[in-house]
């Protein structure tokens, strides 16, 4: 008998043991995790659901949420065009022809003066509603303390025990019920004690109780001579399991509870970019009993179940180490000089994470900050920057399978299409419709910033290429039906302000200048930057592609197609760059944060290692004299660029050198990471995480060259790996695992059919669906057509040097809608 038990207590032992080696798995890789409460905006835990955003600091003691609305934004309707400048533009082109820059640039300053107060609107400020607190009233020591931020499921968790207590805080932004949800849990009965109460920055605020409800409600601010005229409410309610509550003049106070859920409603005032008659009262009100009205389990689940849907579209694998146990602020601390391949995983996460917090369908696009800020007057207003910043904001959007999240920035493109009537009407004579390189909730169209940044009347040719590049990516012809005129009336502006150059007669915008660099001394207004040339080229094909699709407005299609024959070429300067301005004004040691005559590059395609690789060696001059160091976004676009030059182990370096603590003194053009994982310009600006993303994406898998390349800048530091769900241009979704550099599997699905051409780095055999053939002529899908490009002029001087290719095997696969592909 006792030989049985010792044997049965054996079998036990041995059992658990191999259990519990079965259940040792690694983490949640998913998870920003700290084992201190958050000291500063920082290291705050963002949440958002397109509407509201929080930051949750994670304190036990004294607990602070700040708190946002998106259209909390200072002034009110209007637009900010100047009248009766057309005489100064025209005198600007002449002076710049003549080759008198200083004299246009000064006119140029003078017309659109920069200085707040001299009667010219620059762009309203995204402000914010404030902060909620949460005091425990209990001093008692801390131990055990945890904080974290699910990505996986949108949710911050903060637990730790006090007095042999162990509690748990758990907040959302419900994505479902529009609501912000805290609830505080306890593993003893009567536990849960603490007061709420609400402050901000804000000048014109109030806070009150009623009907034990917590308000805080106020007015935003004036500026630049506009009244603040956009009224928000905050309203705290509370649900107690348990315990008693209590209400003060400005607080309320719950006792005893076994377990408490606080909600949170925010609402404005605010119905679109010209109507502010919403009772702002009236919808916070009915957000809160709608939300109230159910479950804390309900409310959850619906709030995953909803973001889910969007993020479990994509996972990335890149490996693991025991680095990736740490806390994430120790691990941006260690990832240079370390072994962390799942950082990176995350932080491409995380900008998907971002994305589907601060742009859903229905709202308002990502700011420069998102929809996170905790100023009255934030870094650069928080506006909508469109000389790279908020198209940046949009580049993982197609690519990393978040297609609808592109619908707020479509929207705001209708709008910008109605208000930019103005400024191209008055200020270029011209029909059809422009912006300039900001905007704001208002949709203001004019010149900001003064006439050294703010001459740039481009924002609308960089912004609708989300619209042609939405259409190359999901075949949506109803939807690219629907924004037609935004591209047609775009395109119409630039046939109507079209200078002919006397040198050689190409066709050029002027004035404009290179985004936000200058060729001399304080002089940045110019004529046919090489940006303008690649941008107008753009354009005009994307609408003579979309007539061509649509079959309509042939013979304005035509004449399209007369004057992008007359563009200038892309230019091959000096020392072998390609070059910034239609001058060879280019210096080697120029280091500039913009690299705007790169975007031919990236985003666009103009620039190929298969197609034109004088251009390509050129654009590779370029950043080599620019260098990696830079702001935030900047290294971000970086990523994007080496990702193009098929250099994987050069666009890696800068996810590296993004990938470092950010200084903690909030200025200067350092770049790095903050605790929280926020880019840092420095400070915060959201585009680096959104560019890093689609920069991972872009190493992974392109599709802008004719066909789809597989693993096209694969570093030595990802030698194996596995990622799905990523999305091409045609509709085609991928899943691949590869090792040793080497593709092992790969699954196509294909949402519309056609040819699918790709491009690999070895070669792969059918499994099941259809056989690749080796690819022979042109391309069939007609989504992957690529615009001939004029050959280049290249300077006598120009050292260019040959461009060395990994090879690759071409294969078609002929594609059914809805159909998946099988290869190994």
């Amino acid at each position: 008998m006792l030989l049985k038990k010792i044997s049965l207590l054996s079998t036990t032992l041995l059992f658990c043991s191999l259990i519990g080696k079965a259940q040792k798995v690694k983490p949640n890789t998913m998870k920003l995790w700290y084992d201190k409460p958050a000291r500063n905006w920082n290291e705050a835990l963002p949440l958002g659901n397109g509407r509201l955003a929080a930051m949750v600091y994670g304190n036990p003691d004294k607990e602070e949420i700040q708190l946002n609305e998106e259209t909390i934004w200072s002034g009110g309707p209007g637009n900010n065009v100047l009248p009766d400048v057309y005489g100064n533009i025209s005198d600007m082109r002449k002076l710049l022809a003549d080759q008198k820059y200083n004299d246009a640039q000064q006119l140029a300053n003078n017309t659109f003066k920069r200085a707040s107060g001299e009667g010219y609107n620059h762009g309203m400020q995204y402000q914010l509603a404030g902060s909620l607190f949460i005091h425990s009233g209990n001093t008692a020591p801390v131990s055990q303390y945890y904080r974290d931020l699910d990505i996986s499921n949108a949710t911050a968790t903060v637990t730790y025990t006090k007095d042999g207590v162990s509690y748990k805080r758990e907040t959302f932004t419900s994505l479902k019920d529009q609501v912000l949800i805290i609830r505080i849990t306890a593993n003893k009965p009567k536990s849960i004690s603490f007061s709420l109460g609400m402050n901000s920055p804000m000048p014109n605020y109030k806070v009150i109780t009623e009907n034990n409800t917590l308000k805080l409600s106020g007015i935003t601010g004036d500026l630049e001579g506009k009244k603040g005229l956009v009224k928000y409410t905050t309203l705290v309610k509370t649900k107690t399991e348990g315990g008693t509550l209590k209400t003060e003049k400005d607080s309320l106070t719950i006792k005893n509870a076994d377990a408490a859920t606080i909600f949170v409603s925010i609402a404005t005032n605010f119905k679109n970019y010209k109507t502010l008659d919403v009772n702002e009262n009236e919808k916070a009100s009915n957000f809160l009993s709608l939300a109230m009205g159910k479950s804390y389990q309900a409310l959850k689940a619906d709030h995953i179940q909803a973001y889910k849907k969007y993020f479990d579209r994509v996972k990335l694998d890149l490996g693991f180490t025991d680095d990736a146990k740490l806390p994430t602020d120790e691990r941006i601390k260690k990832f240079k000089s370390g072994d962390d391949p799942t950082l990176v995983s995350l932080y491409f996460q995380f900008g998907r994470y971002l994305l589907i917090c601060s742009s859903q369908p229905g709202n308002q696009p990502a700011t420069l900050q998102g929809k996170w800020n905790s100023k009255i007057a934030p870094p650069w207003d928080s506006k909508y920057t469109v000389n790279i910043n908020t198209e940046m904001n949009y580049w993982p959007a197609e690519v990393t399978n978040l297609s609808e999240m592109h619908q707020p920035l479509f929207s705001m493109l209708k709008d910008l299409s109605i208000t930019g009537k103005e400024s191209a009407s008055k200020m270029y004579h011209a029909r059809g419709w422009n912006m300039h390189h900001n905007t704001d909730l208002w949709r203001i169209t004019g010149p900001t910033d003064g006439g050294y940044y703010g001459m740039w009347p481009m924002g609308g040719a960089w912004l609708t290429q989300h619209i042609w590049q939405h259409y190359l990516y999901t075949g949506d012809k109803k939807f690219l039906q629907e924004m037609y005129p935004v591209l047609k009336e775009l395109a119409m502006f630039y046939k109507d302000v079209l200078q002919e150059e006397p040198a050689h007669k190409w066709l050029i915008v002027s004035p404009s200048m290179s985004p936000e660099n200058e060729y001399q001394k304080g002089v940045a207004l110019a004529a046919g930057t090489t940006m303008d040339n690649q941008l107008v080229f753009d354009v005009f094909s994307n609408v003579i592609k979309a007539s061509a699709t649509l079959k309509q407005d042939i013979s304005f299609a035509d004449s399209l197609k007369t004057l992008r024959a007359k563009l200038p070429p892309m230019q091959i300067g000096r020392f072998g760059q390609l070059q910034e301005w239609l001058q060879d004004f280019d210096r080697p040691g120029d280091k500039h944060r913009h690299a705007s005559h790169l975007y031919g590059l990236y985003p666009s395609n103009q620039v190929s290692a298969y197609h034109n690789p004088e251009l390509f060696d050129a654009a590779k001059t370029v950043l080599l004299n620019r260098g990696d160091k830079s702001t935030g976004w900047s290294m971000g676009w970086k990523v994007n660029f080496w990702a193009r030059l098929l250099d994987g182990n050069h666009a890696y370096k800068l996810i590296t050198d993004q990938l470092s603590p950010a200084p903690v003194a909030e200025s200067g053009q350092d770049g790095g990471t903050y605790p929280n994982l926020f880019d840092a310009h420095p400070p915060f600006q959201i585009d680096g995480n959104f560019g890093c993303t689609s920069g991972v994406a872009e190493m992974l898998l392109q599709s802008q060259d004719g066909f789809i390349y597989v693993l096209p800048a694969l570093p030595d530091a990802w030698k194996n790996g596995n990622v799905s769900g990523l999305v091409s241009r045609g509709g085609f979704s991928f899943d691949i695992t590869w090792k040793d550099g080497k593709i092992i599997k790969l699954t196509v699905h294909s949402a519309l059919g056609g040819n699918c051409r790709l491009r690999l780095p070895n070669a792969i055999k059918f499994v099941k669906g259809a056989a690749p053939a080796l690819a022979k002529g042109e391309n069939s899908n007609l989504l992957f057509e690529v615009e001939e490009q004029q050959k280049p002029i290249i300077a006598a001087s120009a050292k260019l040097n040959p461009v060395a290719l990994k090879a690759t095997v071409l294969y078609d696969v002929k594609t059914e809608a809805g159909k998946t592909y099988y290869f190994e």
